[in-house]
């Protein structure tokens, strides 16, 4: 295939993508109005999460799409009438970066910060005092009129009187939400999937039975008549206070970093509140009436709960030793995320456990994010830290009992001739080169026995050396030959001309493998003569690179130059890149399950040809490859957001025909 049928394929997945996406579009679109219904009207369908991640992604694809800016319908068995004040969608964050990028667009000089409450929005519209009509959420501007059923509930009053009994001239909407509490819901309607699901089918219920079981927790006032009976949001809340209502705790944060704390208290003991909240709403003191006005106001958000993130204890903290790096892993009581129980997360360096100021004992918090693997970001204030005990940190390395290094990024043992260190390095260039039939247990017993002490050693290796390894001594004293011996002499001896990348990867350097090589080799270093010679101050220049990783990797070249040097000069042969490759200039990211070769055959294939290959779907990728083209997966997303060309393994081993 030739460079303008290969353009030819790309317009032509293009064009291809550009449908998918719009009938994603429509598919979305149909879904999100269709939950939106049911959960206005009482019956949610699915969980928040999974309704926050349709909206997300129909956002992602089409942020003007006007069902964005839609609310849900009620019913049609009420009367209807306007709201006094709209009732919008908020601006939402999910995760603490997502609040930080509101915040720097939002910098107040304080943040007030109050419960998300998870119920059913009731706009109680009153006239001189007297309470005129109840009204719901509706569309976000018409709702159902449900009076009668709201003056069952408690903290809903006819009248607005004074500490003296007096009624109080005002005219104007007073906005809460219904919720049920979590005895209520266990006592009377456990059959509803939860409190809110509960809530809204009684509030509808034409004949208002149960409604006595339901209360309303204000948050917002508006008067349509003369001024404004409050100076600011606390203020605001302060009086519907005076007049009987009901309001969620309010916190007054300075800071990012105190909204973030307070966000992880809230956490951890909003298990023991008695009706549900799902997130905080932050908002400045000032009342912006004209932003209120909004489909969706902008100057307060809702900093949501998300089911991959918990508070959890600190109990131990274990040390994972691979090669020659000790990695901190931290031991917690069990929590759910996203479905699954975790209770171990790493904790990376001796860096990360100082900077959060961690101590067994700590209440952290917990995430776990997409494909992540677990993680603890933070740590939650607490009064009882006196209780809690240090961390310790290994001195001595278990096997040659060096003195370790902590560098703060990496703790290690500096012994370059520790045994452990030189038998995983021997694993490590094993798992690179692909040689499958030197299991772990034999390239372990090669070890033990003094055989194999480099990978130098490894190209020593004979069939008459390894037969002991796979016959007893009577089989060999019958000269008996060994299969298996000869099948691992011939896989090593096939594995001798390979990349640089994989030569360097297999190495085993600290966070070095064959994409970082494949970073190094595309900003001109090639060669072994030209990696000799690289310096920390210039692989720090290359995209990517960190002073701290370009230290370990030069660090790791010198420390092993002898053994590079003895397996270029004896065993091993640096393939050439392809200058001419069918694939040059091109990208590939794989997923999912290959059919006829296997990914790493198929990796190899794109290097081979002059291509690269990228682990996740990047800005810039040109293909992206799947056998389940269909599929919802987050990297198909990624690719329909991007506009990347998605091949099948058929269409993928074409361009190479």
């Amino acid at each position: 295939m030739d460079l303008f049928d290969i353009e030819e394929e790309t317009n032509r997945n293009k064009e291809l993508l550009n449908v998918s996406k719009v009938n994603r579009i429509k598919e979305l679109e149909k879904l999100i109005t269709k939950y939106q219904n049911s959960y206005y009207n009482g019956e949610a369908e699915i969980e928040d999460s999974e309704f926050d991640a349709l909206w997300d992604e129909l956002k992602s694809l089409d942020k003007e799409n006007p069902v964005l800016l839609k609310i849900g319908s009620d019913s049609g068995n009420f009367e209807k009438a306007n709201h006094v004040m709209p009732m919008g969608s908020q601006e939402k964050a999910s995760s603490p970066e997502e609040f930080y990028k509101w915040v720097e667009k939002h910098l107040y000089d304080e943040y007030l910060v109050e419960y998300k409450l998870d119920g059913a929005s009731l706009e109680l519209q009153y006239k001189n005092g007297h309470l005129l009509r109840a009204v719901t959420r509706g569309n976000g501007t018409v709702g159902d009129v449900i009076t009668n059923n709201a003056l069952k509930m408690k903290n809903v009053y006819s009248e607005l009187k004074d500490a003296e009994g007096k009624v109080f001239d005002f005219t104007g909407g007073i906005r809460g939400e219904v919720i049920m509490t979590h005895y209520i819901h266990q006592k009377f309607y456990s059959d509803k999937a939860n409190c809110r699901n509960a809530a809204n089918g009684l509030m509808k219920k034409k004949d208002g039975e149960g409604c006595e079981n339901l209360c309303l927790i204000t948050y917002d006032v508006w008067a349509t008549e003369g001024e404004q009976p409050y100076l600011d949001e606390e203020d605001k809340l302060n009086w519907l206070k005076k007049f009987g209502f009901e309001t969620s705790p309010l916190k007054i944060c300075k800071t990012y970093d105190d909204v973030i704390n307070y966000r992880n208290e809230v956490m951890e003991t909003r298990k023991n509140l008695e009706y549900d909240i799902d997130g905080l709403v932050i908002k400045e003191r000032a009342v912006n009436h004209e932003d209120a006005l909004r489909n969706r106001p902008d100057r307060q958000i809702a900093f949501k709960f998300s089911l991959d993130e918990a508070v959890s204890i600190l109990r131990n903290v274990e040390w994972n030793e691979t090669g020659a790096t000790y990695t901190p892993v931290a031991v917690f009581d069990p929590v759910e995320l996203n479905g699954t129980t975790v209770k171990r997360a790493s904790l990376v360096n001796t860096n990360l456990i100082n900077s959060l100021k961690l101590k067994i004992g700590s209440h952290v918090v917990v995430v776990k994010r997409g494909e992540i693997i677990p993680k603890i970001i933070n740590v939650v204030d607490s009064e009882n830290t006196s209780e809690c005990k240090e961390i310790e940190v290994p001195k001595i390395c278990s096997v040659c009992n060096s003195v370790l290094i902590d560098e703060g990024t990496r703790l290690y043992c500096p012994n370059k001739n520790c045994s452990k260190k030189v038998l995983h390095q021997l694993k490590k260039w094993i798992q690179v080169c692909d040689l499958r039939d030197v299991g772990d247990t034999l390239i372990t017993q090669l070890f033990n026995s003094n055989v194999v002490k480099s990978i130098s050693d490894l190209y020593k290796l004979t069939v008459d050396v390894l037969t002991p390894f796979f016959l007893n001594e009577e089989s060999i004293s019958q000269e008996k030959k060994s299969l298996g011996a000869e099948k691992v002499y011939n896989s090593i001896q096939s594995r001798k001309n390979i990349s640089l990348s994989k030569f360097i990867a297999g190495l085993d350097i600290e966070g070095i493998g064959e994409t970082v090589m494949e970073k190094i080799e595309g900003a001109g270093y090639d060669s072994i003569e030209k990696l000799f010679s690289l310096t920390v101050e210039e692989l720090s220049q290359i995209y990517g690179f960190a002073e701290i990783m370009a230290k370990t990797f030069v660090d790791g070249i010198n420390e092993n130059k002898d053994e590079i040097e003895n397996l270029l000069k004896s065993y091993i042969t640096i393939e050439s890149k392809s200058k001419d490759g069918k694939l040059n200039g091109l990208s590939f990211c794989f997923t999912g399950e290959l059919v006829s070769i296997k990914r790493a055959e198929a990796q190899n294939l794109v290097k081979q040809n002059g291509g690269t290959v990228k682990s996740s779907v990047v800005k810039g990728l040109s293909y992206l490859v799947t056998n389940d083209t269909s599929s919802g997966s987050s990297k198909n997303k990624k690719a329909l957001e991007l506009n990347i060309p998605v091949l099948t393994e058929k269409e993928f081993l074409d361009l190479l025909k």
